[in-house]
């Protein structure tokens, strides 16, 4: 979907009047000699669109620009990308574009490095960096996992996955990779790889919490869930670690977020937009969240005791346990103007809770919790799929054109460092 429309102006006939030129009235018109007339004072501009983004204040100048020999410049649009110059096509140049030429806005993050690797063509469906390891591990629509080292940048491994990737986490010494109809396993440790089977259907969400790895994306809505993982456990002997464990029933479309939360809760959610929790201990549904969104629940994120969701109806809802029977109730709705589909929290160098979320027009708002109050956007070539966050304020994101980004978040009063062009 495209982030612009396309603006038709109709076209003026030649007038023997000099009627005023309706460009020039507008500030934008960049013809000198011009058959209209340019005399007098500009009208007053009306008002700019309020903005779709709730907590963003001065975002945009409100002066005025005059004509000076027969063109004025442009009022700046600062909240999109210009589309041209994300492409290196832009003929307008960074001062006379009305669209920003620039990978990110605001202040306390910068871009760092940008990795190519997967297939331009490709979606970077998942982002894992293992704990302690000085390895970043990606996966792309094609099939193609790929090693980075996180030092130098390049990419010291290639994995044909065999399939669709549809998620990726790691967790301990294991990489799980969700592919059509399985879920593919592979020990970092040891090389030793297994397939756990039982989906019907490409696997979209992975998730492991006290001791079970869990598994969403068929069509059914059912989730499935195994246990084991243990290096000692049946590997030697070339089995399978990981047993079945039990299937997860009650949604009636594909479960494609999952979130394991405190206190023995998992969280999932559909893409008829309904949103369960569940009691690790027993496998049972304790509470159902019908129309929890309009649309597919695209992210589920555990913040302190707040559960945050994330859907295409363009909505990021914190829902809290209310009263004495702990059901969990909507307490908050956070709407912009596109589609949600991604989250990831992380916090900044000053220690201070950082909410990241991805929308369908192709950038990550950045805000401050629990305020919702809006720090800046990052862009990108496309829609970014993943968000993963690394220990000392780093960020990476991954999009629709196989592209991984890192950024750096930093402290308060730190200067950030320009965002890199092409």
């Amino acid at each position: 979907m495209s982030i612009h429309e396309q603006i038709r102006v109709p076209h003026v006939k030649p007038s023997s009047s000099r009627s005023v030129c309706r460009f020039w009235q507008q500030g934008i018109c960049n013809r000198n000699p011009c058959k209209f007339a340019h005399g007098g004072e500009l009208p007053p501009r009306p008002p700019p669109p309020r903005s779709s983004h709730v907590y963003l204040r001065g975002s945009r100048s409100e002066s005025q620009s005059k004509p000076v020999g027969g063109s004025a410049a442009p009022k700046k649009h600062e909240e999109k990308v210009c589309r041209d110059w994300k492409s290196g096509n832009c003929s307008r140049g960074d001062d006379k574009c009305r669209f920003l030429h620039s990978w990110s806005r605001g202040e306390g993050f910068s871009m760092l490095a940008r990795l190519e690797g997967h297939s331009n063509t490709a979606v970077v469906s998942g982002i894992a960096l293992p704990s302690g390891s000085d390895k970043l591990f990606t996966g792309s629509s094609d099939g193609v996992v790929q090693a980075w080292d996180c030092t130098s940048g390049k990419i010291v491994g290639t994995l044909n996955a065999g399939g669709k990737i549809g998620c990726l986490i790691t967790e301990g010494e294991w990489l799980f990779v969700g592919l059509p109809n399985v879920v593919k396993a592979w020990n970092l440790q040891t090389g030793v790889d297994c397939s756990l089977t039982g989906s019907t259907g490409q696997v979209y969400a992975l998730e492991v919490g006290m001791g079970y790895l869990f598994a969403g994306g068929s069509p059914d809505g059912v989730i499935l869930a195994w246990k084991g993982g243990s290096s000692s456990t049946g590997e030697q002997q070339g089995s399978n670690p990981f047993q079945p464990a039990a299937a997860l029933n009650g949604h009636t479309s594909a479960v494609i977020s999952i979130e394991v939360g405190g206190g023995g809760k998992l969280f999932s959610g559909s893409m008829d937009g309904t949103i369960k929790l569940w009691d690790i201990s027993t496998l049972q549904c304790v509470q159902t969240i019908e129309k929890g969104h309009d649309n597919a629940v695209m992210s589920l994120l555990c913040y302190s005791d707040f559960l945050l969701s994330c859907s295409l109806d363009q909505k990021i809802k914190v829902w809290a346990a209310t009263g004495e029977d702990g059901r969990f109730e909507a307490v908050y709705t956070h709407e912009e103007g596109d589609g949600a589909i991604s989250m990831c929290g992380v916090e900044d160098m000053d220690g201070k809770p950082v909410l990241l979320c991805s929308w369908n027009d192709d950038s990550v708002g950045l805000y401050e919790l629990p305020s919702f109050a809006e720090k800046g956007r990052m862009y990108a070539k496309g829609e970014v799929r993943s968000i993963k966050g690394g220990p000392g304020g780093l960020v990476f994101t991954g999009d629709a054109t196989g592209l991984v980004t890192v950024w750096k978040l930093a402290a308060a009063g730190a200067t950030s460092g320009a965002a890199m062009a092409e």
